[in-house]
């Protein structure tokens, strides 16, 4: 039985637990490690950047859910893990301060754990959607899960940054354990009974001969050998690619240069992500209510959204040289905005193509676009912070050196715009993909 809109914002909730969990891994011990470690950026960025590459396995866990015909156990497994993997990273970051290598290596396994739990989680929950959320529905749906992960980030980063201050080891490490204690209640009351009504139908699906005969690398190589998947899993690595470059160098810029304490840096990174919750919703509603071709569909919203980055981060770039009278946090709001339009077009094109090919692969398709990702995530965040590095030691100033590497990610941005244009042109089925709040088309 299909998924019902309550049934959708039920899931949106586990997507908001994994964004509340996430943002203080990626954003807040970031920050705590160099700034208040002074360690070199790149030391985070490796960590997140590990923590993307296990998402690699994302098709293989796709694929097992496929078999067995139920989400639910990935679901709240990988939730677990990810839970678990957070508060082992809390204790890890306290610890670099004491002993750096030690901590470093705990820190590893963490976001190892942490990635492991996001794919498994992640992947299961959109393969649930897509299969059981009716086609005129799936964008939407899109759309309402992943603004609520953004409400998560939203939520969490702002609560946090009023907890965490006045900052200690102790308060990263007791403000993530709330967070991974109130992510898991929250996971389990939207997950409980969800596939309960499709259990029998699921589970027939499973047991059918084709299911059981497939091995997994010949389910991958079917999924890979469809035009549509291999094309769109291209393009989400080359967009999202110059959509993570900025994310780890942030919040350092804004302790750095603009003298944040912990706390406003994390309530930058809300503001940040309320810009993104912004654009997702202006998109969706444009969508369905105004209708036209241009605006509506996904070829003009990533356009746009890659110009649109490229500007903001160009005003931020400029902004580090008049650190006292400039707008950061205005800046920093019309980059969310302009990330949220791009990448809820592609999020949209995804739910309406998981299912376009050989049936009972849409756990496959979810898992071969997100490690596709997250490759270009973990690709991003690292070489942001590599550049970011290379650039302090190069230029006499932190200002200068944070403007040249967001500039060099504007010009990404810029480049991804040139990439979503020759796309939407040359597949008709990207670039009429329409998306929409309620009703569908």
């Amino acid at each position: 039985m299909a998924l019902s809109w309550f049934g959708i914002v039920r899931l949106g909730l586990v997507q908001t637990s994994l964004g509340a969990i996430v943002v203080l891994t990626t954003a807040t011990m970031n920050r705590v490690m160099v700034v208040e470690l002074a360690l070199p950026a790149t030391l985070p960025g490796a960590l997140v950047a590990l923590h993307y590459a296990i998402q690699i396995t994302r098709p293989r866990v796709g694929y097992a859910s496929d078999m067995v015909g139920r989400r639910t156990p990935w679901i709240v497994g990988g939730m677990v893990l990810l839970g678990l993997g957070a508060i082992t990273a809390a204790f890890a970051t306290a610890w670099m301060a004491k002993n750096t290598a030690a901590g470093i290596a705990l820190a590893a396994l963490a976001f190892a754990m942490i990635g492991a739990g996001v794919g498994a989680a992640g992947t299961t929950l959109l393969a649930l959607l897509a299969k059981q959320v009716e086609p005129h529905r799936r964008a939407a749906a899109a759309t309402i899960v992943w603004t609520m992960m953004i409400v998560g980030f939203v939520i969490t980063a702002t609560a946090a940054g009023e907890f965490l201050d006045p900052f200690s080891m102790a308060r990263l490490i007791s403000v993530t354990a709330v967070v991974v204690a109130a992510a898991l209640t929250v996971t389990l009351l939207a997950v409980v009974g969800i596939e309960s009504r499709s259990i029998t139908s699921e589970a027939e699906s499973a047991t059918q001969p084709i299911s059981e005969k497939t091995p997994f690398i010949q389910a991958l190589q079917q999924v890979w050998a469809e035009p549509k998947a291999r094309r769109f899993a291209f393009f989400v690595f080359v967009s999202m690619l110059a959509y993570s470059a900025q994310d780890l160098i942030l919040e350092p810029f804004a302790g750095l240069v603009f003298g944040m304490t912990p706390g406003e840096s994390t309530k930058l990174s809300g503001v940040q992500h309320g810009g993104v919750l912004l654009g997702m919703i202006l998109v969706a509603v444009a969508g369905s209510a105004i209708g036209g071709p241009r605006l509506g569909s996904m070829r003009a919203w990533t356009i746009g959204g890659c110009l649109a980055s490229a500007l903001a981060l160009l005003a931020i770039a400029m902004g580090g040289f008049y650190a006292s009278d400039w707008p950061l946090r205005a800046c920093v709001f019309a980059l969310g905005v302009a990330n949220g339009a791009f990448a809820v077009a592609a999020i949209g094109s995804m739910m309406g193509l998981a299912s376009d090919g050989r049936a009972k692969r849409e756990g496959v398709r979810m898992g071969v676009w997100g490690a596709a990702q997250a490759i270009a995530f973990g690709l991003g965040g690292f070489l942001g912070t590599v550049a970011i590095d290379v650039a302090r030691m190069l230029f006499e100033t932190t200002a200068l050196a944070y403007a040249i590497v967001f500039t060099c990610e504007a010009a990404l941005f810029l480049c991804a715009a040139q990439l979503a244009a020759r796309v939407g042109r040359d597949d008709p089925v990207i670039q009429d993909t329409r998306l929409a709040i309620a009703g569908g088309r």
